[in-house]
């Protein structure tokens, strides 16, 4: 049994495999066929990046739409990180984010963030870390697994991505990180979206339309302060052009945002999963890769990710 699904897992892997395999769900995936939502148990869903704001930037959106259909969504950052700042560092910019990262959970209307103690910019893809990583997917039970893609410019957001990729067989494993138990499953392990084009360009495989979430997303963002009205702008050389009064910042990093465009292969991807007319009146999305490693997305669990359902 184990030689058979090995190979069955080696063949739905396979590029041309997984382009049938989409294509087929698409195919189902007409809108105005799903109906009321079944009867179906609410997702369990753990995003884990490398630091406190990589998944607001990155599925803010999504991750507020899906707290806010009654799906149980958790953060984790891996570092605490205690050295992304031009003017402090160490223990009191570490416990800075962790407030930071909170007050956006709140904002977010997610269940949990957990920041973890591995010092910013040392990451590494460490046995350590790894059972870490274990024992959070574990313990929330996650049906959907989201991480970085190991392609990046920052050697944290690699390694973040590799330790996610790491943990994705071992979490059914009962002989590994024995003080949690082994999920009964696989879960569904996906990427979030970037941009990089080595190796190979990130996919499109699920695009959710977060339009209506974008100003959650943005007040996720501006809970934390030390990054995106001090930090980035300090690194992109900008940080003259930031307002000083709370008001004007917040619509400063919304103006930011709502201009972004949509790239066109992510407007083709949300032609192919919603139709042409549905799609180009989309003003904002956020879109997910499924990963190689994991249990194959279903039907009704990509239409619960896409939010597709009515309620």
């Amino acid at each position: 049994m184990v030689r058979f699904v090995t190979q069955a897992q080696f063949w739905l892997n396979r590029p041309v495999w997984k382009t049938w395999y989409l294509g087929l769900i698409s195919c189902l995936m007409v809108p105005g066929v799903m109906g009321q939502q079944p009867d179906v148990p609410p997702l369990r869903i753990i995003a884990i990046f490398a630091h406190p704001d990589d998944g607001e930037a990155k599925m803010g959106g999504a991750a507020a739409m899906w707290a806010a259909r009654g799906h149980h969504v958790k953060f984790v950052s891996l570092t605490n990180g205690d050295a992304g700042h031009h003017e402090m560092g160490g223990g009191p910019l570490a416990s800075r984010r962790r407030m930071e990262a909170q007050e956006a959970a709140r904002r977010l209307g997610i269940e949990a963030y957990t920041v973890l103690d591995y010092p910013d910019a040392q990451l590494v893809p460490s046995l350590g870390a790894r059972h870490d990583v274990i024992r959070e997917i574990r313990a929330w039970r996650a049906d959907v697994v989201i991480g970085l893609r190991n392609n990046d410019y920052h050697p944290d957001h690699r390694n973040a991505g590799q330790l996610v990729m790491d943990a994705a067989y071992l979490v059914v494993v009962p002989n590994v990180v024995t003080d949690v138990p082994p999920l009964a499953q696989n879960p569904v392990f996906l990427y979030m979206q970037d941009g990089f084009q080595r190796p190979y360009p990130f996919q499109h495989d699920i695009v959710v339309d977060v339009s209506a979430y974008l100003d959650q997303k943005v007040d996720a963002l501006d809970a934390h302060a030390s990054q995106f009205y001090e930090w980035l702008p300090w690194v992109d050389g900008n940080l003259e052009d930031i307002p000083q009064t709370a008001q004007a910042r917040r619509a400063y990093l919304d103006e930011r945002w709502r201009s972004r465009s949509l790239p066109e292969s992510q407007r083709s991807a949300l032609e192919r999963l919603y139709g042409y007319d549905t799609a180009r009146s989309v003003a904002h999305a956020e879109s997910f890769e499924i990963a190689e490693y994991g249990r194959r997305p279903n039907q009704q669990l990509i239409n619960q990710l896409l939010g597709l359902y009515t309620d």
